[in-house]
């Protein structure tokens, strides 16, 4: 009786039988740990983020101390608002018109009809800015703003806008090394965030976009005037706009 011995597999069966198992098993990963991790940041703080990480192998400190929104001084979470998102009470995650007028500004950029010196205002909300923070890196790429999506459409049906708020306050760069309210007040004013004036919170809030660059303590020509804009507007914005920055009981 004639024996066939089997034949051993190829390279390309082997190599299939191992990535696509793994592919099945990084796409599951991906797909549900930023759903358990939105869920469980609902209720506990966010212990690291992306940038934090990515700072320290830069060389940068790491300070921060997370607080409750009952902790952190209405200025500033006036302040953040007036400076970064004036419907954040209002939208669903995105503010479709600044999105679309950012949109036409890089469209405009590429076909050579604005000049490439001046910076591009952004379209993004705090819900986005937040959803970046703790998930992703910072980054600026289409494939970023992709992903960035889906994650904070989660993040605002999971999460009541207070959170959204709270979270966003205690992870945003404040300076090199300098995460959070907390730690931001301490830094450049040598008091807590439940005590920072409307003028250092509008200060704070000035340097966002450009913290390793501009300093809320020591303020330049354009920090100090988008300093006074901002303190005119939390004025300006009423109930309407700052309903949600009062801490749910």
């Amino acid at each position: 009786m004639k024996r066939y011995s089997r034949r051993p597999p190829s390279l390309a069966t082997s190599l299939t039988g191992y990535l696509v198992p793994l592919l099945i098993y990084t796409l599951f990963f991906l797909t549900f740990t930023p759903i358990v991790l939105t869920i469980l940041y609902r209720y506990v703080p966010v212990p690291l983020t992306p940038l934090m990480v990515i700072r320290l192998f830069e060389g940068y400190p790491l300070h921060k101390d997370w607080v409750p929104l009952t902790d952190i001084s209405p200025n500033l979470r006036h302040a953040v608002i007036a400076a970064e998102d004036n419907l954040f009470c209002q939208h669903d995650g995105f503010d479709w018109k600044s999105f679309n007028k950012a949109f036409d500004q890089w469209q405009a950029r590429l076909e050579g009809d604005r000049p490439t010196g001046r910076p591009l205002k952004g379209g993004s909300t705090i819900s986005q800015q937040t959803a970046k923070n703790v998930f992703l890196i910072p980054n600026r790429s289409v494939l970023r703003k992709a992903v960035e999506v889906p994650l904070t459409m989660l993040m605002e049906r999971l999460w009541p806008k207070q959170r959204i708020l709270e979270v966003y306050l205690n992870v945003a760069e404040f300076g090199p090394g300098i995460y959070g309210a907390e730690a931001a007040a301490r830094k450049h004013f040598k008091t807590s965030a439940r005590k920072l004036t409307r003028q250092q919170a509008a200060a704070l809030a000035a340097t966002l976009p450009r913290p390793l660059k501009w300093s809320a303590s020591k303020p330049g020509p354009y920090i100090a005037r988008r300093t006074k804009a901002i303190t005119t507007r939390t004025y300006q914005l009423g109930p309407t706009y700052l309903g949600c920055t009062i801490p749910l009981k």
